[in-house]
């Protein structure tokens, strides 16, 4: 017969319905649909991103200068190319307040702005107003805005007056929306806007003070970005000038927004891979029902190719049904709650039908439906004409022909090689896939662990009827052990798995880290003021330890004459500006791994110490060359010796250090930590922040407030996720549930029969439920444990210890889970007529 005749049949088929296979379609659609709703969110937010480069970045083009301003040849070329050119000061310092003899102090981020701010978009205040009225002040006293989270801390309403180093402004409004906000990255303090001229005399901007400026430019329509980037990089890029344009508008946030949704994307597969668990039993339950048909149609001459097509073509139309409603879920959910997702983003998103997460979607949901229905589909070519009894399948081989298991290996590669294209991260993506392959081997191996301990310990639970029939069902050869170990315990493992890891993290942040890290870090401490500031914290009993630095900031351009990015690619070190000192001593507590530290009156040509570890991962050996832009200017220094940097501690830790006669004359500030006492710590900052206005003061603990609320959201994203797979996870138990109703109620039947009462029956499904569920959760538990360490371990690099909380609520959830979907499809069994039922199997 050939594939005509096949497809005549199995539409003839389908004609009774879809009894059976809602489970099937409902596991497909929810994990097709979680994928595809994931990709539609990125995409929308990559869409608005895209859309809104410009008003993002604040301008066209945008060329950042690291504690500097423009010289005048590099303004000429700003104005020269741009029909206009708004430069913003960024730094950060302390709001003071003073008000009935008390003072209060905060942390903020200062954006210091001209006249032509913003270029694009618009400013929101409240009340309403412009901006430049807003920051022209009343009464000889400059004007500013500040974020309302700031405003409230310190109590400040409109009209009311605060400093900023010695220069005093008066709050004219609220800040409560600005266009650029979402490029400008991670803030350890909340906003305030000022013009720059208003800080002229605030001693904040003095040489060497941690500031960038950043130029936006309004580019002539039609303008060349690539070309004016090249202008820019090639006159200018050994200077220290960084350049990115609106095609980038915001790349922290993107970059974030990308790999967070690549790793939704993998819990998402990890729910398909759930789903395809029940997929697998629907396929094998229907057809086990379908044997007798199966042997009819081989008796009036089907080959084998043809039955197989038959389920092929039924099961393959089923699966597009099921594709298409998770597409449907996954397109039309996001667009519906699309006012309350964008409202609660931080950046612009533009919501639509986007074809490309659809796509990848529907290619994972058609390869996971693939893969988990091909063996079922397989033993149909093993029923042979005389074969007209029930359970036939049940008695097959436990693997299909060689060419089945060739084509379900190849279809696993695909799926793999899939996630790793549209992950883009090859190695998240092939630890996913191995975690998943080693949690479904783990829970297949512990599922027959489990109905062997079950037979072996059957006889020691006599004189406990309800144990002894639970321990029976569990190590019956066709029990519901795996399907419920591997689709609870799956789910179980990825939810265990973040709670440890979320968990490991918390801890590391709110309880490790306070314990060794520093009460303040104080930055821009001008040279001259270095003596009295260490004399004040040495004469205070509550202050433990104080260290300091010289601090400048540089970027790495060249290594061995080489520009970097070609030797070191896109290295984390070479991202931006980093931390740079000088010394003549080695610096504290450092463990020189290679080379050797210069002499204390080394005045030759510059030397550099290097990250030991960073040195190993960018190819950097002693003896090689560093090109180093400082403040404009290029130093090449030899590299001296490695040394290991541990910035686990928090304190003062920097990549590179240099000898002294390389820096020292250059313009620059000294930083410094200080560890008290928590009880002083106020008082320690009011008394240096009145003797040093200038200097601004990070309070750890806020910093630490900062990051952890960061990580709840991605936390909170990830449970989400891990949530929409546990979900999954319990309909394929419903399914499991209700397909073994039959065999219940002919069991209760016979234990009725035999004299046994509904609740002991009713006990035996719970205790069966129970043991089946508390199996499942404790291979899911070890599974998570160990998913979490290796994450913990090897990729952030911290202390892991068992989050015991998260641990206990996996193993109830495991239990709680598997009791209501057993005892739901437990009523009509136990209320069925053991003489209809017992007549029914005769």
């Amino acid at each position: 017969m050939s594939w005509p005749a096949a497809a005549r049949i199995a539409r003839r088929e389908l004609r009774g319905g879809l009894r059976g296979f809602r489970i099937f379609l409902a596991c497909l659609a929810l994990g097709v649909a979680a994928i595809a709703g994931v990709g539609t969110v990125r995409s929308a937010i990559e869409g608005g991103l895209a859309a809104e480069g410009a008003v993002l970045l604040g301008g066209d083009a945008e060329a950042e200068l690291t504690y500097r301003y423009a010289t005048d040849a590099e303004r000429a070329f700003f104005e020269r190319i741009a029909t206009e050119v708004s430069e913003v000061v960024d730094f950060r310092s302390m709001a003071v307040v003073e008000r009935g003899g008390k003072t209060e102090r905060a942390l903020t981020q200062v954006k210091a702005v001209d006249a032509a701010y913003p270029l694009l978009g618009a400013v929101e205040l409240a009340p309403d107003m412009p901006l430049d009225a807003a920051l022209a002040g009343t009464e000889g006293r400059p004007g500013a805005v500040m974020e309302p989270v700031l405003a409230d801390r310190l109590g400040l309403a409109p009209g009311d007056t605060f400093r900023l180093g010695t220069q005093a402004f008066v709050l004219s409004a609220r800040l409560h929306r600005e266009p650029d906000a979402a490029g400008d990255g991670f803030a350890l303090g909340p906003r305030t806007l000022v013009r720059t001229e208003a800080l002229a005399g605030s001693g904040l901007l003095e040489p060497g003070t941690l500031f960038s400026t950043k130029y936006r430019l309004d580019l002539p329509p039609g303008a060349d970005l690539d070309a004016a980037r090249a202008e820019a990089q090639a006159r200018f890029g050994e200077a220290g000038l960084s350049w990115r344009d609106a095609r980038n508008g915001a790349p922290g946030i993107a970059q974030f927004v990308d790999r967070l949704g690549a790793f939704l994307v993998l819990v998402g597969l990890s729910g398909l891979a759930v789903g395809g668990i029940g997929v697998s039993a629907a396929v094998r339950a229907y057809l086990g029902e379908k044997t007798g048909v199966i042997a009819t149609l081989r008796t009036l001459g089907a080959d084998r190719a043809t039955v197989f097509r038959t389920y092929f073509l039924q099961i393959g139309a089923l699966a597009a049904i099921g594709v298409a409603i998770g597409l449907a879920l996954g397109a039309l959910v996001p667009l519906a709650f699309a006012p309350l997702i964008e409202a609660r983003l931080p950046v612009p998103a533009r919501f639509a039908l986007y074809a490309g997460p659809l796509a990848e979607a529907a290619l994972y949901g058609v390869l996971t439906a693939l893969i988990f229905t091909l063996w079922p589909l397989a033993r149909t070519e093993e029923v042979r004409a005389a074969t007209l009894f029930r359970d036939a399948l049940e008695g097959a081989r436990a693997l299909p022909a060689a060419r089945y298991v060739a084509a379900t290996a190849a279809l696993v590669a695909a799926l793999v090689g899939l996630a790793v294209w549209f992950s883009g991260n090859a190695a998240l993506t092939l630890w996913t896939a191995g975690g998943i392959a080693g949690a479904l081997a783990l829970l297949a191996v512990a599922a027959e662990g489990l109905r062997w301990l079950a037979r072996r310990t059957v006889r020691a639970a006599r004189g406990r009827a309800a144990l002894r029939w639970a321990l029976d069902a569990i190590g019956a050869r066709r029990g519901a052990v795996a399907p419920v170990m591997l689709s609870l315990g799956l789910g179980l493992s990825v939810l265990a798995a973040i709670g440890q890891i979320d968990g490991n993290l918390r801890a590391a942040i709110s309880r490790d880290l306070p314990e060794v890290a520093p009460s303040y870090f104080f930055v821009d401490i001008q040279k001259d003021q270095m003596p009295g500031f260490r004399a004040r914290l040495d004469d205070d009993p509550a202050v433990a330890r104080v260290e300091s630095a010289p601090m400048l900031r540089g970027i790495i351009t060249k290594i061995d004459g080489r520009p970097a990015a070609e030797v070191a690619g896109d290295h984390w070190v070479l991202q931006g500006d980093r931390g740079v000192t000088y010394s003549a001593a080695p610096l504290e507590d450092a463990e020189i791994t290679a080379g050797a530290w210069w002499p204390a009156d080394y005045d030759g040509p510059p030397l550099v110490s290097f990250a030991a570890e960073e040195a190993a991962e960018i190819g950097l050996a002693v003896g090689d060359t560093l090109t180093v832009n400082i403040l404009g200017r290029e130093i090449t220094a030899e590299v001296a010796n490695l040394r290991v940097v541990d910035f686990s501690t928090a304190g003062i830790g920097f990549i590179m250090a240099m000898n002294p006669a390389a820096l020292e004359a250059a313009p620059h500030s000294y930083i410094a930590t200080v560890y008290a006492e928590e009880a002083a710590e106020a008082a320690i900052l009011r008394d240096l922040a009145s003797a040093y206005p200038n200097i601004t003061a990070i309070r750890v603990r806020d910093a630490i407030d900062r990051v952890s609320e960061l990580l709840a959201g991605i936390a909170g994203a990830t449970a989400w996720g891990a949530s929409a797979t546990l979900v999954v996870g319990f309909l394929v138990l419903i399914g499991a549930a209700a397909a073994g109703e039959g065999a219940r109620t002919y069991e209760a039947a016979v234990l009725k029969t035999l004299g046994a009462a509904r609740g002991r029956i009713l006990i035996s499904f719970a205790l069966r439920a129970g043991l089946i569920g508390a199996g499942a959760a404790a291979v899911a538990l070890a599974a998570g444990i160990g998913g979490g360490w290796a994450v913990t371990h090897f990729v952030m690099e911290t202390d892991f210890a068992v989050i015991w909380p998260s641990a206990i609520a996996i193993v109830a959830g495991g239990v709680a889970a598997t009791l209501a979907a057993t005892l739901a499809f437990a009523w009509r069994p136990l209320a069925a007529r053991p003489a209809r039922v017992l007549r029914a199997r005769e």
